[in-house]
C-alpha cells in the first residue's frame, strides 16, 4: 500500500507534462506516413487533455481507497495516508474519518452518512465540507486547550491543505490557470468517487445518537470484483466494528447487503 503513494505522485507528474505539452504546443511524437516521405508531428489536443485529466481523476480516486486503509494505522502509515489524500486535496479526511465518521456513524453528526432523500451530488459537497468543518473545529478546540493560536504550524487542518500546495505549484508551473483547472478536475473526480462510496455504504441508515453502533448501520457488499478492486471496502460492518483490522482480515458478518456490485450500481445510476 505504501507503494501507491509514489505511483500517484508519478501520475500527477505525467498529467502535468501533458498540460505543459498542450500549452506549449510541444510535440508528443514525430511519425512518418507513406514510407517516411511525409513527416507528421503529433501534439496534445484539447480532447487529449480532457481525457488524460479525467483518467487521472479516476485513478486518483482509487488511490483514496489506499489512503483510507492507512488512515486506520498509526505513525509512518498515517503520514503516508495524509500524503496520499493530499494529492486529492483532502488530507483532512484522515482525521475526520477516524474521529468523526467512525464515532458518529449513521447519526446526524456524521456528514459522511447520507440521509434518505439526499442526492449523491448534494451528498458529495455536504460530506466534503462537513468533514473539513469537523477537523477545523477539532483543531480549534485542541489548540485552544493548549493555549496555541489557531494560525499555527501545529494546526493539522492547515497543515493538511498545505500538503496539497506542491501539487498546485506543479500544475501552475506546467500550464498556469489551465494547469490548476486540470488539477481541480482531478480533485473533483477523485473526491466524488470517495463520496459515492460513502453514499453507497451508509445511505438512509439511521442511528439515534448514543445508541451503540451495530452491523445494521452499514450496507455491505461481498461481490467478488468489488471485494478485489476496492480491497474489501465493501465489508463495512466488520470494518466499523474493528476499525484497526487490516482489510484482508475483514469478514462477512451478515449485515444488510446491496446485492449488486459497486460497478453495477454505478452503471445503473
Amino acid at each position: 500500500m505504501y507503494f501507491m503513494l509514489p505511483v500517484f505522485v508519478l501520475l500527477q507528474f505525467a498529467l502535468a507534462w501533458r498540460v505543459y505539452g498542450f500549452m506549449s504546443g510541444m510535440p508528443v511524437e514525430v511519425t512518418s506516413l507513406w514510407l517516411g516521405l511525409i513527416p507528421v508531428t503529433s501534439g496534445i489536443t484539447g480532447l487529449d487533455l480532457i481525457g488524460a485529466t479525467l483518467s487521472t481523476g479516476i485513478f486518483a480516486g482509487i488511490g483514496i481507497i489506499y489512503g483510507h486503509e492507512l488512515s486506520h494505522c498509526k505513525g509512518f502509515a498515517f503520514i503516508i495516508s495524509r500524503m496520499t489524500m493530499a494529492l486529492s486535496g483532502s488530507a483532512h479526511f484522515c482525521y475526520a474519518h477516524v474521529y468523526n465518521h467512525h464515532l458518529e456513524l449513521a447519526s446526524e453528526d456524521d456528514p459522511a452518512t447520507a440521509p434518505r432523500g439526499r442526492t449523491i451530488y448534494g451528498h458529495y459537497l455536504l460530506s466534503y465540507l462537513g468533514q473539513s468543518k469537523f477537523v477545523f473545529n477539532m483543531e480549534k478546540e485542541r489548540l485552544a486547550r493548549m493555549g496555541v493560536s489557531f494560525i499555527s504550524w501545529q494546526n493539522r487542518w492547515i497543515r493538511g491543505y498545505l500538503m496539497s500546495v506542491p501539487s498546485v505549484a506543479l500544475f501552475f508551473a506546467a500550464g498556469g490557470w489551465v494547469g490548476v483547472s486540470a488539477l481541480a478536475v482531478v480533485w473533483v473526480v477523485s473526491n466524488f468517487e470517495l463520496e459515492a462510496l460513502n453514499y453507497l455504504e451508509h445511505y438512509g441508515l439511521i442511528r439515534v445518537k448514543d445508541q451503540p453502533i451495530d452491523y445494521r448501520h452499514n450496507w455491505d457488499n461481498n461481490t467478488l470484483f468489488t471485494s478485489w478492486f476496492f480491497i474489501e471496502i465493501g465489508r463495512q460492518a466488520d470494518h466499523h466494528d474493528r476499525g484497526e483490522t487490516h482489510f484482508w482480515e475483514l469478514e462477512n458478518v451478515g449485515a444488510p447487503n446491496t446485492g449488486w456490485g459497486y460497478f453495477t450500481i454505478f452503471a445503473l445510476a
